[in-house]
C-alpha cells in the first residue's frame, strides 16, 4: 500500500481520512498541483509551488508551507513509495483545501485550518526521442463550456472532467477546446501547441487557460534549441490545417497528436519538429 501525507503526518493511503464537512469535498474549494519526478528528480518544482501559492492567494487561502517544506514533503513521499512502484517514474499530487467548517455556507469561513493532502502514483516513462517510437494521440474538438477563471488550478474540475469524458466516449485520448470566437484555448487536461511551416505556436496566457508548468518549460527549452516559438491565438481551422499538433502536461510531457476530430493532421504521423522539440525538452526539463 502506498504512503500518503495528510495534515502533517505520513500514513497508508487507505488510512487517510477527511471530514465530510471539508470545503474541498462540499465545494471543490481548494488548489492542487501534480509534480512529475524521475528517479527522485522533480520537473518544474519551483514553477509548481509558485503556481500553487498564487492559486491559494487568489482564493484567499494561506499557503501552509514554504517551498522548502513542500520539497521536503515531496522527497519523503517519493522515498517512502519508491519500493511500491516498478519504476522511478513517480507523480506527486498535492491538494490544499480551505478545510472543514461546522456548517455548509458558501462564503469563506474564518478560523478554519486548511486541509493538506499528498500522495504518490506511477506515471508514464519519459517520452522517447525518436518519432518512430513515439505513441501518437487522437483527440476530439469541442467548444469550451467551463468557467472563466481557468488560470486558477482549482480542484473544482467538473467542467474539465465532462470535456475529457466526451473524448473518452468518442474513443480518443483528449478533447481540445475552442472559445466562442472559434479560437483554441487548451485541452481538458493539457496545453495545446501547433506547428505550421516550422513555426511553433501556442495560445497566450489569460483567464481562458491554465499556465501549464510543462508549457512554460517547453517554451524555454524550444527557444534555447533555436526553434521558432510564438504565443498567439489560432483558430480551430488553423489547428486542423496544421503540420503538427502537440499536447503538453506534467504526465504527457510533449505528446504528438495525429488526428483531431477525425481529421488527419499533416501526414498522419509524428512529425520532425516534434522530434527536435522533445529532445530540447529533455535537455532542459530538470534545469527549470
Amino acid at each position: 500500500m502506498t504512503i500518503a501525507f495528510l495534515n502533517g503526518e505520513f500514513m497508508p493511503l487507505a488510512e487517510a481520512k477527511i471530514s465530510p464537512m471539508d470545503r474541498g469535498f462540499l465545494f471543490g474549494d481548494g488548489i492542487y498541483e501534480v509534480v512529475p519526478t524521475y528517479d527522485g528528480n522533480p520537473v518544474g518544482f519551483k514553477g509548481h509551488t509558485t503556481r500553487m501559492s498564487e492559486g491559494l492567494s487568489a482564493i484567499n487561502i494561506d499557503n501552509p508551507y514554504t517551498p522548502g517544506q513542500w520539497r521536503e514533503i515531496l522527497d519523503k513521499l517519493v522515498s517512502k513509495n519508491s519500493t511500491h512502484f516498478s519504476t522511478g517514474n513517480i507523480g506527486i499530487y498535492f491538494h490544499v483545501s480551505r478545510g472543514a467548517d461546522v456548517k455548509r455556507y458558501h462564503a469563506y469561513p474564518t478560523g478554519v485550518t486548511p486541509t493538506v493532502f499528498g500522495f504518490a502514483f506511477e506515471i508514464a516513462p519519459p517520452q522517447p526521442t525518436d518519432k518512430q517510437s513515439a505513441k501518437a494521440l487522437k483527440v476530439a474538438l469541442e467548444e469550451d463550456k467551463r468557467w472563466q477563471r481557468c488560470h486558477i488550478k482549482s480542484t473544482s474540475l467538473l467542467g474539465n472532467v465532462m470535456h475529457f469524458q466526451a473524448g473518452a466516449d468518442a474513443g480518443v485520448n483528449e478533447t481540445i477546446l475552442f472559445n466562442s470566437d472559434g479560437m483554441i484555448t487548451e485541452a481538458s487536461a493539457c496545453n495545446v501547441f501547433m506547428v505550421k511551416d516550422n513555426v511553433i505556436t501556442t495560445p497566450p496566457l489569460n483567464h481562458q487557460l491554465l499556465p501549464g508548468i510543462t508549457r512554460a518549460i517547453a517554451i524555454t527549452a524550444f527557444k534555447n534549441a533555436g526553434l521558432d516559438v510564438e504565443e498567439d491565438w489560432f483558430s480551430k481551422e488553423d489547428l486542423l490545417n496544421a503540420d503538427e499538433v502537440w499536447l503538453t502536461s506534467s504526465s504527457k510531457e510533449v505528446a504528438a497528436v495525429t488526428e483531431v476530430d477525425g481529421k488527419q493532421i499533416g501526414e498522419g504521423i509524428v512529425g520532425p519538429v516534434w522530434e527536435k522539440a522533445i529532445r530540447a525538452y529533455h535537455a532542459y526539463k530538470f534545469d527549470a
